[in-house]
């Protein structure tokens, strides 16, 4: 199946929940920018993340992107989602390869190391909000739990698990987010960090077959969860020969009339999906002249 997200309530709507399958986003994104065991982790997780936070989003057009910059050798890794599901992402340092942190388990945090997280969102507003977090673990999970909670006043648990195959596929890819509306009880929020502390992690649970409509049930099952919506998510980038030819127009006019030239074809190619894509001589002059009638 492919890759979805459910939304759902509990606790007569004083609780929301989040839980995705990215499995399939996780594996593309590994064989577009062939990154190594510990980097595809990080990424996955990053992605699952951020596209449960975008499926938040309201508007038609609404954007998201989220930025971790870590001192450890990974370096940055951005991933964006719009209003419809469509996650792409890139980082910036694809071949990390560092010890285990314990049997079996990915270093993520020490590949991740210190830094910053920050979040835009383009609303359609005259600016994009903005906003920014000390990572606290690299771990990616605990570092969107403490945005949650500090920047948006919105106490939050988030688990993420990703777990690869000794071949370096991707075996399983996924996570959740539970959040207290302001309205929640104690005895609600009590409830909800009991069964944090005795539940298997994403990994495990995703391992033994269960979905993300299970995952919500084992969570919140004794909370009466319902869950509302489904939305399916991909990742895809919507990057063009097009787009990038607009792209080049807003360059220098002495740079483009540097590469015509130089008299070689150029190749540019999308940060986020490694797809590259050839110019002329003769394309580059003509995206020169179309800029220059345009004035």
């Amino acid at each position: 199946m492919s890759d979805y997200i459910v939304r759902a309530t509990a606790a007569n709507e004083t609780v929301r929940a989040f839980a995705i399958d990215s499995t399939e986003m996780t594996a593309t994104a590994r064989e577009k920018h062939h990154t190594f065991p510990v980097v595809t982790a990080a990424m996955g997780r990053l992605m699952g993340a951020t596209a449960m936070m975008g499926s938040m989003m309201k508007g038609e057009d609404d954007k998201l992107t989220v930025t971790i910059k870590g001192d450890g050798p990974i370096g940055q890794m951005t991933v964006t989602v719009d209003s419809h599901g469509n996650v792409k992402g890139f980082p910036a340092n694809p071949c990390v390869d560092i010890p285990l942190k314990y049997a079996g388990k990915l270093d993520v945090g020490a590949a991740v190391g210190a830094g910053t997280m920050t979040v835009s969102m383009d609303l359609g507003l005259k600016e994009p909000y903005n906003g920014q977090v000390e990572l606290q673990t690299g771990e990616i999970g605990d570092d969107f739990a403490y945005y949650f909670t500090t920047s948006e006043q919105t106490p939050s648990a988030v688990g993420l698990g990703v777990m690869i195959n000794t071949d370096s596929t991707v075996r399983h890819a996924g996570g959740f987010i539970i959040q207290m509306m302001p309205d929640v009880e104690e005895e609600t929020i009590a409830a909800i960090e009991k069964v944090l502390q005795n539940s298997k992690s994403v990994s495990e649970m995703m391992e033994a077959g269960m979905t993300p409509e299970d995952m919500i049930q084992a969570l919140l099952g004794d909370l009466n969860p319902e869950i509302f919506e489904t939305v399916p998510v991909r990742f895809h980038c919507g990057c063009t020969k097009e787009k990038v030819a607009g792209a080049l127009a807003t360059i220098q006019t002495g740079e483009l009339d540097q590469m015509i030239q130089d008299g070689e074809d150029i190749e540019v190619k999308c940060h986020f999906c490694n797809s590259t894509y050839k110019f002329s001589v003769e394309e580059l002059k003509e995206i020169l002249e179309k800029r220059n009638e345009e004035k």
